[in-house]
This record gives structure tokens, C-alpha cells and sequence, in this order.
């Protein structure tokens, strides 16, 4: 009681930091998850580990082939490496790059992506594999189909957000974009190159979902696409053959299911921790595009179980990191062209882990920042340094970075507090009490 007015006493005790011992706050851990810069760190980091990976695996996976070619050893790699460090800087320019000028670009790189695909029709153009998908100017080999994915995202994302408010009408939900979209992908399928299109509709579908088309035009889309696929399988006697070999019982060993069946076999022969890396056995020249389609089959033989679910939680953290992109943005294109970005790499991942596990047929589609090949390491790369651009406007998120000092001054600073004499707040040359002077 105090004395003076007879009120109860009230004692304070000292507010304890929560968190920051032995037994973390799970509140506090959850905090920090929702924080406004996690989407930026989570595609920066996931972006950078798939990438260093995908070096990585394309020198073991494509080391032998080389030599059996009377090549390095390293000119698979070295050729990844130097299209890695073009895609480098262009993620880091696209994610410095304001919202606004994704907008004012979207018309022209549309325009710009349809004309670079219909150029492989003409004598700029090359067959590969089979597909008729290729452009080589000069010395320089492009595929176009990968610059249209981006383009078609940025190109959706405008449109959709504009026509919001009309899209629960059907007209408005699919002029212009089922005749535009339409367009590109026709240009793709002329080339034979169904992968790629299976691809971009799903781009184009993703971007629909999220605008808010309803959904009976997905119903009847859906339709006519599983139309469109089986036509054009059924005119075609390779795919025929993938099909039937996929569904039957039994298949030729040597020639329909060899590539499945050593892709399994290196999948089972990984175990969980893997052969060790650089110990695959079936990258010597028994699986076909072991660097390319089929690297997840040697991930999992040389990094085993253990591997191949690194590779899966990264791509799981890009979803998730783009979904909340999606939910906390407050723009509708920022929604809408994150979704389609979304849409077109984890559905690509998942089609082509899909065909080495053998849940889906041979559909030639690489594993997004991880296979051999420039065009598309390149252009996902710029897709993900667009997505990062998004995630530095989302609320909060740039104030958040611009308070944290960057990595060349942090670096500086703990240069400075290990010198010598500078630690505690001491000046330099002062002298500690207690200690002898000379």
C-alpha cells in the first residue's frame, strides 16, 4: 500500500524480449515470415541456389557426352556459365525497373515476340529435334518461343487489369486475348513444338484465374484445348507412340521406353543420399538428354532423395513467394503478370519432373533455371527479375530495403568492428584502463 494516499502499490517488471532466447517465439518466427521484403528474399535466394545447382549438374550430367564428342569436359558447362552471366545482370536491371515501364513495354513486346516467332518460318529458321523452333542470326542461336512467355505476361497482365471490371462479361473476357494469345501459340504449334504451347496456355490460363474470368469459359476452353491435343497427338505418329508406350502394359525397351526406363533406373539407383556427385552411371551416354530434359534423373542418382527434394522445396518457396506477391500487391497487373509467370514455370517444372518420374508422357520440356539452354535460362531469369521488381514495391517492401544497409556496407562495417582496438566503442590508439602505458 502507499502510505501517503492509501492506493495499492503497483510494481513494474522489466519487459523480458521474446524470441530472442534458447525457445523462439513461434509468433516471432511467423512475424518475420510475413514480413514486407520476404517475397524479395525468398526469389532472390531461391533463384540463386537453382541456378548455381543447374551449373553445377550440367557439368556432371554433360562431362562424358562432351568427351565422347572429342570436346572439354567443361563446354557444356562453359557454355551455361556464359549465358548465366548474361541472364545475371538482366535479372538485376529487370528487378530495378519501375511498374510502370513493364505497362508501357507490354504492347511492343508482344508485337516484338510475334514477329520474332514467325521469323522461324522463314530461312533465319531451324529445325531441332524435330521442332521447327529455332532462330539463328549470325552466330547467335535463339529460340523465340521463350521471349514470347515473357512478353505474353507482361502483354496479359495490362490488358486483363484493365478490363476488370468487364471480365464477368464473355466477350470481354476473351477479346483480345484468346485471339492474341491464340495467335502466338498457333505460331508455336506450325513449329511442332507442342511442350512449349501445353506451356503457354497454361501461362494464359493462370493469368485469367487470378484477373477473375468466370468459370464457365475455363469449362469451355478446357474442352476445346483437350480437342486441339488429342487432334493434333492423333495426327502424329511419334506422339501416338509416347502415348501408347506411357499407357500399355509393355513397350519396346530399346526404343519407345528407353529414355523413361534409364531415367528411372537412375532415379531408384540414387537411393537416399545419392551415388555422390559426379558418380552417375547413366550419364554415360545411356540416357538421352541427361543435361537437358532428363537432369532431374541425375540429380536424384548422384544427390539421391535428398536432391531431388531440394530441387522441389525451392521450386515450393518460388510458389509461395509469388502467390504472396499476388495477395499483397495492391495492383491488378502486378497480380495478374506474377501469376502467369507463376503459372508458366512451376507448371513447367512439374511437366518435366512428371515425364523423368513417368506420371506423364515424353513432352520435351526443360526444368526451368536448372537444364542446358540459353534462350530459356536467360528469359526465366529476366521473368524472375520482373517478379523481384514486383516484390520491392509490395507495401511496405521498400521502405523495409531502403533501411537496411546493402552488402558492401555491412561488409564494411564488420571489417571495422574486428579491426583491432575499434570493437566496444573504443577510439583507435586509446588505451584500455588498467593497462600499462609506455
Amino acid at each position: 500500500m502507499n502510505q501517503a494516499t492509501g492506493a495499492p502499490r503497483v510494481t513494474t517488471r522489466p519487459t523480458v524480449a521474446r524470441g530472442t532466447g534458447s525457445q523462439a517465439d513461434p509468433v516471432s518466427r511467423l512475424g518475420q515470415w510475413n514480413s514486407a521484403v520476404t517475397s524479395y528474399y525468398v526469389l532472390t535466394g531461391a533463384t540463386a541456389i537453382l541456378v548455381v545447382l543447374g551449373l553445377v549438374m550440367v557439368l556432371s550430367s554433360s562431362s562424358v557426352e562432351s568427351l565422347a564428342a572429342d570436346k572439354s569436359p567443361y563446354a557444356e558447362f562453359a557454355k551455361q556459365a556464359q549465358f548465366a552471366l548474361i541472364g545475371l545482370p538482366l535479372l538485376w536491371i529487370a528487378s530495378g525497373l519501375p511498374v510502370r515501364f513493364y505497362k508501357s513495354v507490354a504492347w511492343p513486346a508482344l508485337v516484338g515476340a510475334v514477329f520474332l516467332q514467325a521469323l522461324v518460318f522463314t530461312p533465319f529458321g531451324f529445325a531441332a529435334n524435330g521442332n521447327r523452333n529455332w532462330l539463328a542470326i549470325g552466330p547467335v542461336i535463339v529460340q523465340p518461343s521463350e521471349v514470347a512467355k515473357v512478353a505474353l505476361a507482361l502483354w496479359l497482365g495490362v490488358v486483363l487489369a484493365r478490363k476488370r471490371p468487364l471480365l464477368h462479361q464473355w466477350k470481354h473476357s476473351i477479346i483480345p486475348v484468346i485471339p492474341a494469345a491464340g495467335l502466338l501459340i498457333g505460331l508455336v504449334l506450325a513449329g511442332k513444338d507442342l511442350g512449349t504451347a501445353l506451356v503457354l496456355i497454361m501461362l494464359v490460363g493462370g493469368a485469367m484465374f487470378i484477373a477473375g474470368v468466370p468459370l464457365g469459359i475455363f469449362g469451355v476452353g478446357g474442352a476445346l484445348v483437350g480437342a486441339g491435343v488429342t487432334y493434333l497427338t492423333t495426327t502424329n505418329n511419334t506422339r501416338i507412340t509416347r502415348i501408347e508406350s506411357w499407357l500399355g502394359n509393355s513397350c519396346d525397351i530399346t526404343k519407345e521406353c528407353y529414355q523413361t526406363l534409364h531415367g528411372t533406373w537412375g532415379l531408384a539407383t540414387g537411393g537416399w543420399w545419392g551415388l555422390g556427385l559426379g558418380e552417375s552411371r547413366e550419364k554415360w551416354s545411356y540416357l538421352p538428354e541427361a543435361h537437358n530434359d532428363f537432369i532431374f534423373a541425375i540429380i536424384g542418382e548422384e544427390l539421391g532423395l535428398v536432391g531431388t527434394l531440394l530441387v522441389l522445396v525451392l521450386f515450393a518457396l518460388l510458389a509461395l513467394a509469388m502467390s504472396r506477391v499476388i495477395r499483397r500487391h495492391p495492383d491488378p497487373f502486378v497480380k495478374v503478370t506474377t501469376a502467369a509467370i507463376a503459372f508458366w514455370v512451376i507448371g513447367q517444372a512439374l511437366i518435366n519432373i512428371g515425364v523423368v518420374i513417368g506420371l506423364v508422357p515424353v513432352i520435351g520440356v526443360p526444368l526451368p533455371l536448372v537444364s542446358a539452354g540459353g534462350s530459356a535460362l536467360i528469359m526465366t531469369m529476366v521473368a524472375f527479375g520482373i517478379v523481384i521488381s514486383f516484390a520491392r514495391t509490395e507495401p511496405g517492401a521498400a521502405e523495409a530495403l531502403a533501411a537496411r544497409p546493402g552488402v558492401v556496407r555491412r561488409s564494411l562495417a564488420v571489417i571495422g568492428r574486428s579491426r583491432p582496438g575499434t570493437g566496444s566503442g573504443a577510439r583507435p590508439g586509446a588505451v584500455r584502463p588498467g593497462a600499462p602505458r609506455r
